[in-house]
């Protein structure tokens, strides 16, 4: 297996710190509970430029400057890790898709590309807001309103919020990459076909 290299680790440092910042500005509110910021969208950028470990990684750093900046609330120990790191870690699963993606941008497909953002976005947010659904039923069900239960409850914030951040993660990728496909096109490729038509 070969050893991540120092500049994917520097970028991973980097592109966690970025999401930091992102997180600090202010969400949209859908509702009171439900809350939707593109923050995850330096961790996604990594996660297309050098896949699932430099993505994981940059996601467990993002985790751990919510700690450091003391931007946290949690109820016990088992709460704290898994939401702030497991949980921001995960979102790096979007790396899965880095080689279809990576290709796609090389055969200069903005189409497929497009696609394969999409699919990865939702599929890091997904992989991201399980812990927090996940932590949310477990911990968090005092918090549910009378009548309902801890599951649906979590349910609603973190389902509405994971797939309010994926939409919203997914715009933003696609506008950024149709300005400048070099955002996660990995250093060192070159597009093969980049008169290519749109397919």
């Amino acid at each position: 297996m070969k050893k991540i290299k120092l500049v994917a680790l520097i970028e991973a440092a980097f592109f966690a710190a970025i999401a930091m910042v992102l997180d600090l500005l202010p969400s949209i509110h859908i509702t009171p509970a439900v809350s939707i910021s593109f923050a995850m969208v330096p961790i996604f950028i990594l996660a297309f430029r050098w896949g699932f470990r430099v993505s994981f990684i940059s996601g467990f750093l993002w985790g751990l400057l919510q700690v450091v900046t003391g931007d946290i609330y949690f109820l016990s120990l088992d709460q704290f890790l898994i939401e702030y790191f497991i949980a921001f870690a995960f979102a790096g699963f979007a790396g899965l898709f880095h080689g279809v993606i990576q290709k796609a941008l090389q055969q200069g497909s903005k189409l497929s590309v497009a696609t394969w953002v999409v699919l990865a976005v939702f599929v890091g947010s997904l992989a991201r807001y399980f812990w927090h659904f996940v932590a949310g039923v477990i911990y968090w069900g005092d918090y549910a309103p009378e009548g309902t239960s801890p599951f649906m409850y979590s349910l609603i914030v973190n389902g509405g919020t994971m797939i309010g951040a994926a939409v919203l993660c997914s715009i933003v990728l696609i506008l950024l990459v149709s300005a400048s496909k070099r955002i996660i096109l990995k250093k060192g490729s070159t597009p093969i076909a980049t008169e290519r038509p749109v397919q």
